[in-house]
Formats: C-alpha cells, structure tokens, sequence
C-alpha cells in the first residue's frame, strides 16, 4: 500500500466515524463555525476553489493541503466527486496531515 493510498484510507476511516464535512458549501461551514481541523482540496480543483479555501483556513487558522483528485476523494469517503474536504477530528487531522507530510518526501 502507498504512502497515497494510506492517506486516502484514513479519509475513508473518519468518514465512517462521520468526522468529515464535504463538498463546498459544508466544508465552508464547518470551517467558519471553528469545526474544521484540517482542509483538504483536490489537486483538480478550479484555481479560483483553491484560492478562496486558502484565504478562508490562512483567516480560520485552519491547515490546507492539496492533495488526491476530486475522484479519489470522493471514492474514499464514499460519495461522488469532491473538490473540499474537512476533517472535524484533531486527531484524525494529525494523523493525515503527518502521512500527507511523508508522501510529500517521497
């Protein structure tokens, strides 16, 4: 298993323990209501959803990453495409953004 696919799998583990606010709208949401730990953007995104997410969690003092496609994101939380996610678990948001940092070396 990749360092990818590890990553993608601990989406899919806070998904099911319904620690995850997806699509735009609710990823904003729970963003701006101070429940988002960790907000992650499909590298497919448009420009113009990556811009507007990196000033609202850099306002937030929220974490961004850029990481997977909108399909990948989608399949591993179990919906369709999605451009945004937000994790609502700190400790679920340590553990991605600690294996997101280890694919990031390789």
């Amino acid at each position: 298993m990749t360092q990818r696919d590890r990553v993608l799998s601990m989406l899919g583990l806070a998904a099911k323990a319904g620690k995850i606010e997806s699509g735009e709208f609710s990823t904003e949401k729970a963003v701006k209501k101070g429940f988002g730990h960790l907000v992650i953007v499909a590298e497919d995104a448009s420009d113009n959803t990556k811009k507007m997410f990196r000033n609202m969690c850099e306002y937030y003092k929220v974490p961004m990453v850029i990481f997977g496609t909108k399909e990948e994101l989608g399949h591993w939380i179990g919906k369709a495409y999605r451009a945004s996610i937000c994790i609502l678990d700190e400790g679920f948001a340590k553990s991605v953004l600690k294996k997101i940092d280890l694919n990031m070396e390789v």
